[in-house]
């Protein structure tokens, strides 16, 4: 499919640059998948959306200052200054690494920021598509601690105005430090709308995928099939595998809260469980589709005709026009419903991506 054809026109006033207060009277957008029916509503009116069955699965990844401003040391020349944006860590202190420009920056050299008697460096060890990767000369937790102390909040480009405080930019359920974007879809979610659907006995569960370029990483190709997701951590514990598992044979409603946990989930299911090796004498001990516990990488890209396994609806902001994540909505709810609905949202002056409203598909 061409790219273009998951387009749309966003006038800029649109494009949100702050959280509504509180932030679950945002807009909501309720789309009916089968019948392509819209409703206007509050997010806090989600309550009459949802039933006592349903499970509700969160992605409780946690931001990072991961943008900071350093310098490239290249010997005799002098130091060049640059953004470096952290990605995440490999194995032994590597780094993936987005620098900016990145045409400053080759290998063998060497990534500093300096900040009064502190100082954090990495070399330059390989150039790959977009982004290098650097070993730094400390732990990856005490790079994040480093980070966190001296960098700036990852805030997307289009919003204008840095945020004050890091927990402007984060989920109230945020757990698991990594992330270098919120899984902006939980921004909505107050304690008081938590405790209410607690109340109505809607059933929580959380998961990880550590937002990397992978989610945000632009679509360069003419066809959404030539464009290569990277790959993103993800982590889901045996026991939150098992409740979702039972709810599946329950027949209860499983509704991701945001595209990473669509990811996450569907991407875990989609493989091959690791003690279930594919052997033609012998049926697969799992049913198609299970999750398990799973800690380790995941670069699923879902596009129109994927078959969900898992996820019965999803919460989801409004994303940006030829985006993974607006083709990735597209294939859950269909093309001509998820434009049709997104040209409403214009027409009804809704707030658009991070800061924006929200829509609820199922």
């Amino acid at each position: 499919m061409q790219i273009e054809e998951f387009n749309y026109h966003l006038p800029r006033e649109l494009i949100a640059q702050y959280s509504v207060q509180p932030r679950d009277h945002s807009r909501l957008m309720v789309l009916d998948k089968q019948t392509g029916k819209l409703e206007h509503k509050k997010f806090f009116e989600i309550v009459d959306e949802l039933k006592t069955s349903d499970v509700l699965v969160f992605n409780d990844t946690k931001v990072f200052r991961a943008r900071m401003r350093g310098k490239v040391l290249e010997g005799l020349e002098g130091p060049e200054g640059i953004e470096i944006f952290l990605l995440r860590a490999r194995e032994n202190n590597v780094w993936e690494v987005m620098a900016r420009p990145g045409r400053k920056v080759q290998v063998g050299q060497t990534l500093c920021i300096e900040h009064e008697t502190e100082k954090l460096c990495g070399e330059v060890i390989e150039k790959l598509d977009g982004i290098v990767l650097a070993k730094f000369d400390r732990e990856p937790e005490q790079v994040i601690a480093f980070a966190n102390t001296h960098g700036e909040i990852p805030i997307p480009p289009y919003v204008k105005n840095k945020p004050e405080h890091l927990e402007d930019y984060q989920t109230i359920y945020a757990k698991e430090t990594g992330s270098v974007a919120a899984p902006t879809a939980g921004f909505h979610f107050t304690q008081r709308l938590m405790n209410e659907l607690k109340t109505r006995g809607v059933q929580f569960e959380f998961i990880t995928l550590h937002v990397g370029i992978g989610t945000f990483r632009p679509m360069k190709t003419k066809t959404i099939e030539e464009h290569e997701m990277h790959s993103e951590f993800v982590s889901i514990s045996k026991e939150t595998a098992d409740r979702i598992n039972q709810a599946k044979k329950e027949n209860r409603r499983v509704i991701a809260v945001g595209t990473t946990t669509v990811r996450t989930l569907e991407g875990v299911a989609s493989s091959r469980h690791p003690a279930c090796p594919p052997k033609p004498w012998r049926r697969r001990e799992r049913s198609e589709g299970s999750l398990y516990a799973f800690t380790g990488d995941v670069n699923l890209f879902i596009k129109p005709g994927f078959d969900f396994k898992i996820i019965d609806g999803l919460i989801t902001n409004f994303h940006l026009p030829k985006s993974t994540l607006l083709v990735l909505v597209s294939a859950f709810a269909g093309r001509e419903n998820v434009l049709r609905a997104y040209e409403e949202a214009v027409a009804q002056q809704y707030r658009f991506f991070s800061f924006g409203d929200a829509m609820f598909i199922s």
